[in-house]
């Protein structure tokens, strides 16, 4: 053992400094305090702040109880408990803690904590305020994080009310929750030691903290670091009490020295935890409304935040000899500034998941929408709705019963493990109660705004996680399939590459998993009705719009952006990043905008900018929008959110894809309105596409193969003209058929022409996955690549195999 500290060697068992803990010392010093000594020895170096304190060791909680005498006093205590019995874990769990408290530390102990705290005095002031973390020697194992079964105090001030907290700290290992939680994870009671860190606090409470991962916590994708913020003491966040702003960083193109926030989204964040006067150290006080409506962190502070997830990753990895994701507590100090690591611990729950399995929850029916929130794993949970607004008063918690409450910490948890599932108010994906759900398996949907007061106590209910970015709280028990494929056991085809049609950037993550070779079309339509929600032109035209209703609706979405102009660019463009993160480094070709006149009209705003037409399937859509006057201004911003993913977050993947080009000369009024907007054509890679959906582009290929570098046939559009129909008249809706011999002429036509002048060509559409017969057709033809929609890859993939 080194000798590094202040005292004797004895005294050196029981207290470390952190700046000085060697490797020989880490088996003294449990999970989090470990990672805080290896982390200011090393992650230091890497420019990385981390607060200076110290660690009582675990052989200091050994010698407590050893000189208190009382092991076999609560071995007599536990002995014969059933922890599922709620009020015999709570009476023994107390008789516990009151006996840890009652004995006094040792008075070796006693002294060398305050001769460190001394130290800390010396380098920051008299009474300086310090957190005291528990730690746990079991901590942040795989299958068994403990997350939050420990205490932990801030805000702690002078040696007397420090040496009450390490006494509270030590009694901690026997609350309630963890007593419970070690007996689920079959550990002894008596196996596991506890150590304490002293850390000097970070003045978040003045500012802003948070909790980050470097891996996306419910698909598991490996590339994104999530970042998720809020004002005052990170304890807000951890507890669920606070719903955070979220930031999600792609991390190949952040190491590449890009801007890569793929994802902002604004939590409400209503409270924060700062600290207090008197008998409680902190406190919770109400957030000014117009600091609620901006981010609590600068894009730059996250960008750094983010540097330092995939440093620390990269670290831990290292030392372990194998991936490992983590997850992070950091800080901002509001008096200089500076952020701040406060903790490093390996993920525990999703990054042990097989990822060979893909399994997938289908909700086969919609019932009474109760509630939504932030879901929590993909999973659908059922059960009778038992709302509770305290945990003290949750004595009748059936096991399969659904848990719907204000928020959760780690006292609820012995009723945690009995739920179906789990419904906040409160809290956002990295809360207590996220981080518990997903360790247990169960759907919960958190920062469900009115839960408690939504959902009847009894009454049977639904919770949805398997719908996306939002999870849905239904009335009644619906129906749902759960499908499992083993992906080792997909075959792949060897010449025709399959790729995905989508859109749904909240999916992305899940979605990206399913074998595929990218994306094939990326639609934008759905970021803008569902994201951005305006008309572009009413954004352009904002100062002079005539609509008063669509003005004050405009005003509450755009709330914090002066240039109305630049909202439309960034929840594009984050739409956009979003998916092109996802799957990146494979190509993924994103269709310019192609809503019809009447679906334009829709959009907020949009009456006045759109005309009325007869048949707007053949009217003013696709290409000819983008370099006529009325709509120009619109196009460009449109291009500058394209360029944004493409120059500032640096996803090259994506590629751009033209639709209903009716002309040549079209695709080049096109394509030069691109380049005017910095989207030039084969600089930086950027591939230009166009959809081969109109039989002038069967006719004309060759003369079109001459300015954009692929085809992608729109199978729907295509027979729809090709047949003289109109798609939305269910009259004649039997004749339209891929399989007919004219489209298949046009489509055999289009593939040899791109053969012949080396571009590439797929087809994007459900054909191929509806139809076997046609997929060979395709197939034989010689076609690059198939675009489906996700529910079709797995299927058809084997199909093609097959063929």
């Amino acid at each position: 053992m080194s000798n590094n500290g202040s005292g004797s060697s004895k005294e050196n068992q029981f207290v470390l400094w952190f700046e000085k803990i060697g490797m020989d010392d880490l088996p003294l010093v449990g999970g989090k305090s470990a990672s805080l000594g290896e982390m200011y020895r090393k992650l230091t170096l890497y420019g990385i702040k981390i607060p200076n304190g110290f660690a009582v060791t675990v052989e200091g909680y050994y010698h407590f109880l050893r000189s208190a005498g009382i092991q076999d006093k609560i071995k007599q205590i536990i002995k014969g408990l059933d922890t599922h019995d709620i009020r015999d874990l709570q009476r023994r769990g107390k008789k516990i803690r009151q006996l840890i408290c009652s004995r006094d530390l040792p008075l070796d102990l006693q002294k060398a904590i305050v001769a460190n705290y001394r130290k800390l005095e010396r380098q920051y002031g008299g009474n300086v305020d310090v957190a005291v973390r528990s730690s746990g020697t079991a901590e942040d194992l795989p299958g068994a994080s403990f997350a939050g079964q420990h205490d932990t105090y801030l805000n702690i001030r002078g040696p007397e009310a420090l040496l009450n907290a390490c006494q509270r700290c030590f009694a901690s290992l026997f609350t309630d929750r963890a007593i419970s939680y070690r007996k689920d994870k079959h550990f002894s009671h008596f196996s596991i030691g506890l150590s304490i860190a002293i850390q000097k606090m970070v003045r978040s409470d003045i500012a802003s903290s948070g909790v980050m991962f470097s891996i996306d916590t419910e698909s598991g994708h490996k590339d994104m670091v999530l970042i998720n913020a809020a004002y005052g003491l990170g304890e807000g966040i951890v507890q669920g009490a606070v719903n955070p702003d979220e930031f999600y960083v792609h991390k190949p193109t952040l190491i590449k020295n890009y801007r890569p926030i793929v994802s902002k989204t604004l939590g409400t964040k209503r409270t924060k935890m700062v600290y207090a006067t008197g008998r409680k150290s902190i406190k919770y006080v109400p957030v000014m409304v117009r600091d609620q409506k901006k981010f609590s962190v600068t894009d730059d502070e996250v960008l750094q935040l983010a540097r330092w997830a995939v440093i620390i990753e990269e670290h831990y990895s290292r030392e372990a000899n194998t991936f490992r994701p983590m997850d992070m507590e950091w800080a901002k100090d509001g008096e200089t500034g500076e952020l701040f690591i406060l903790q490093a611990r390996p993920e525990t729950v999703v990054s042990q998941r097989d990822g060979n399995v893909l399994e997938q929850f289908i909700l086969l029916k919609k019932g009474k929408h109760l509630v939504s929130g932030a879901p929590v794993g993909v999973r659908i949970g059922i059960g009778r709705a038992n709302v509770i607004k305290n945990v003290k008063s949750a004595t009748n918690f059936a096991k399969g019963d659904v848990l719907v409450t204000h928020m959760t910490d780690p006292d609820w948890e012995p009723y945690m493990k009995l739920a179906s599932a789990i419904v906040t108010n409160e809290g956002g994906r990295t809360s207590h109660a996220a981080i518990i759900s997903r360790e247990l398996g169960i759907p919960a949907v958190v920062g469900a705004d009115g839960a408690t007061s939504k959902i009847k106590h009894g009454q049977t209910v639904t919770v949805s996680c398997s719908e996306g970015e939002i999870g849905h709280v239904y009335a009644g028990k619906l129906p749902f399939r759960i499908d499992r494929t083993n992906l080792k056991e997909i075959k792949r085809p060897d010449k025709t590459e399959i790729k995905m049609i989508f859109g749904t950037p909240e999916l992305a993550f899940h979605t990206s998993q399913i074998p595929n070779d990218g994306v094939g079309l990326a639609r934008e339509e759905f970021i803008i009705s569902s994201y951005i929600k305006i008309h572009p032109m009413a954004l352009v035209k904002y100062p002079r719009l005539k609509d008063k209703k669509a003005k004050k609706e405009i005003d509450r979405l755009t709330r914090g952006y002066d240039d109305k102009k630049q909202y439309y660019v960034d929840k594009l463009a984050y739409g956009v990043a979003t998916i092109a993160s996802a799957f990146y480094p494979k190509e993924v070709i994103v269709r310019l905008a192609d809503f019809r006149s009447n679906e334009y009209s829709e959009l907020i705003g949009g009456r006045e900018f759109e005309p009325e037409e007869r048949n707007p399937m053949i009217g003013w859509r696709g290409a000819s929008r983008y370099y006529d006057p009325s709509y120009r201004p619109a196009f460009n911003l449109e291009c500058k959110a394209l360029k944004k993913v493409r120059y500032e977050m640096g996803l090259d993947n994506i590629h751009v894809m033209v639709p209903f080009c009716r002309t040549v000369e079209e695709g080049k009024k096109v394509i030069q309105a691109m380049a005017d907007n910095g989207l030039h054509q084969k600089t930086n890679g950027l591939e230009i596409y166009m959809m081969c959906e109109i039989p002038s582009n069967v006719i004309l290929a060759d003369l079109f193969a001459q300015i954009f570098d692929g085809f992608s046939i729109g199978s729907n559009d295509l027979t729809q003209l090709t047949l003289g129909l109109d798609r939305d008249s269910g009259l004649i809706a039997h004749v339209g058929d891929e399989n007919d011999e004219a489209v298949k002429r046009m489509i055999a036509d289009v593939i040899r022409v791109a053969k012949k002048y080396n571009r590439k060509i797929g087809i994007c559409g459900q054909a191929p996955s509806d139809f076997p017969e046609f997929a060979k057709f395709l197939v034989d033809h010689g076609i690059d690549s198939i675009s489906l929609n996700p529910d079709a890859i797995l299927k058809t993939t084997v199909a093609l195999a097959e063929m």
